[in-house]
């Protein structure tokens, strides 16, 4: 296997995912926005670029694997608006292209069950730009797409436990929501996976096993402190920023059966409950 990586947008799932590949000899470049993460980026063992700024071209001529994490923008996909020339130049090259998308995709089901033939039915922005991004890639003749559609993402340093711990933490409350999650270790072990054994035009939904309202995290993560229960507050009446509100527009439990059967794949964290566990014995938020 060529062991070059070539990582747009080197961001939390990312380094995840190096985190793996470094200490299997991998070279990897991952890009950032911020001259200021290059060497934060270099520190672990991955080689920092600055982009947009510097050029990538050569690089997605000569790197037969490419991970794209940066999300769409108000122009669209931004590797594809800046980069669609050279990547549709060398599709036919590449070994693997991952393309880390969101279950926000499916759109709201009412708690009901999706899988990856569920029809793509957003009904928020952030939802919809994710669809046009996803079509975009798959309009490239002979690239390797892979696309893993991510429940919402947590693990060390992005979790409950600081909010609970300082005070701040909420139980917001709305009748029948629910959400499926997973683990940042999941995602880079099922992207591992993948990269061992492509199969191009593959769709992988990457959900631990226990969808779940969101209160019942939050009250889980002051039981594993030994904190008072955080006040319950009706969605209604929350103070919440537009883009966390917007994540209670919709509900639905997300199937990952299909990753499990194709890659092989089983989450090691395959609820909150452990995964909380799990971070709280690191010493991690």
């Amino acid at each position: 296997m060529d062991k070059r990586l070539l990582s747009f947008g080197h961001g939390y799932s990312a380094r995840a995912l190096a985190a793996r590949l470094v200490p299997e000899g991998w070279h990897i470049v991952g890009t950032t926005r911020s001259a200021e993460k290059m060497d934060a980026i270099a520190a672990t063992g991955v080689e920092p670029l600055l982009w947009p700024g510097d050029d990538p071209s050569e690089l997605i001529a000569e790197f037969p694997n490419v991970l794209v994490s940066a999300g769409p923008g108000p122009e669209g996909d931004p590797v594809l608006s800046a980069l669609q020339a050279q990547i549709s130049a060398y599709a036919g090259r590449m070994r693997w292209l991952g393309y880390l998308s969101t279950t926000g995709v499916y759109g709201d089901h009412k708690g009901g069950w999706v899988n990856e033939q569920t029809p793509l039915t957003p009904t928020t922005k952030r939802g919809l730009a994710r669809v046009r991004a996803e079509h975009a890639w798959g309009a490239i003749p002979d690239l390797p797409l892979h696309i893993f559609r991510l429940a919402g993402i947590y693990g060390p340093d992005r979790g409950p436990f600081a909010k609970v711990r300082n005070g701040t933490a909420r139980r917001i409350i709305k009748e029948g929501q629910v959400f499926s999650r997973i683990h940042v270790e999941d995602i880079a072990s099922a992207l591992e996976l993948s990269l061992g054994a492509p199969s191009a035009g593959a769709v992988y939904n990457l959900c631990d096993d226990d969808p779940a309202p969101p209160e019942d995290v939050i009250g889980h993560a002051a039981a594993l402190l030994g904190l008072p229960l955080p006040p319950a507050v009706r969605f209604e009446e929350a103070e919440m920023t537009p883009m966390a509100r917007s994540f209670y527009a919709e509900s639905k439990r997300v199937r990952n059966d299909y990753a499990k059967q194709a890659l092989g794949w089983m989450p090691k964290y395959p609820d909150y409950r452990s995964g909380l566990s799990a971070m709280l014995s690191q010493g991690k938020n």
